[in-house]
């Protein structure tokens, strides 16, 4: 029997969601960092064996949208209660029960079944965990509840093996060889957005956008050129930094993660422009890959 179907993770922003994406499947396919809304679009991550292919899918965090991006990021999540054969929903130890209430009550009616897992549990000592579990359990009674930390790969195996245990029988959706849906000018894109979350601070990562202008692989290196699109030119100034030095780190840091994924030499030459109006404009949207505007 070949067991296979899609597990979608979803939840608040910052419990954890890309972190837990990227264990279980085993590569680093989603942006890590310690920001709210690093997450803006609907990563698969495909786990195959001889007999099981799991397809799971990273969401960006709930929100209430303030623009067409943030519409598209919610969609993204809403869509996932629809084509699941298992639900993950992500939260942590500190996060209070009653935040977005209404997808609670979603999860409470949903038919597919449902994992929560409380996340972070290495920050918290056991008689606490065992206090959580329960009052989860009280809220969500259809829903099994499992203490995890995807940072120390805590019960991981055991949510593998519940997962494996839901799905129902079924062909492979991809083949065996892929682990993911995404292009690789995808990863390029999101390794530069990473490290612009990682070095910059307040609105800077959530006014850009990384569009990769050209991509020539030859036999010894791969030339990429892409532009990191801003809101304002004073964040153009930012980004750039004096004498070039902030834009420069950037591609460093970059260059170096696009060699460790490409496995091969990278000229990477990077460019800055303004969009006033990139996050509320469908075509642009649609460029940078956002298909369900």
């Amino acid at each position: 029997m070949h067991r296979s179907g899609f597990v979608n993770i979803i939840g608040n922003p910052n419990v954890g969601k890309s972190t837990l994406m990227n264990e279980l499947v085993g590569e680093r396919l989603s942006i890590i960092t310690s920001k709210v809304q690093t997450t803006r679009h609907r990563i698969l991550g495909i786990v195959n064996g001889e007999d099981f292919q799991i397809v799971y899918s990273d969401t960006p965090g709930i929100l209430k949208p303030q623009y067409k991006l943030q519409e598209s990021m919610l969609k993204y999540v809403n869509t996932a209660f629809i084509d699941a054969d298992v639900i993950l929903y992500v939260t942590d130890v500190v996060e209070k029960a009653d935040k977005n209430i209404s997808y609670l009550e979603r999860l409470h009616k949903t038919h597919i079944p449902v994992l929560l897992l409380i996340n972070k549990i290495d920050l918290i000592e056991n008689a606490r965990i065992e206090k959580l579990v329960e009052d989860w359990h009280a809220l969500l009674p259809n829903a099994e509840v499992l203490p995890v930390s995807a940072l120390e790969k805590t019960n991981l195996a055991l949510l593998f093996d519940k997962i494996l245990s839901l799905l129902p029988e079924g062909p492979e959706y991809y083949p065996k060889n892929e682990f993911t849906d995404r292009s690789e000018r995808f990863f390029i894109s999101e390794i530069i957005r990473e490290k612009i979350f990682l070095f910059y601070q307040k609105e800077i990562p959530y006014s850009v956008e990384v569009g990769i202008e050209s991509y020539q692989e030859e036999a010894e290196i791969i030339r990429i050129r892409a532009t990191i699109f801003v809101l304002r030119q004073s964040q153009k100034g930012i980004l750039i930094g004096h004498r070039g030095k902030a834009l420069k780190k950037v591609g460093t840091e970059a260059r170096k993660d696009m060699e460790g994924f490409l496995n091969k030499k990278v000229f990477l030459e990077l460019h800055v422009k303004v969009n006033k109006e990139w996050r509320n404009q469908k075509s642009k949207l649609k460029r940078f890959g956002y298909d369900n505007i």
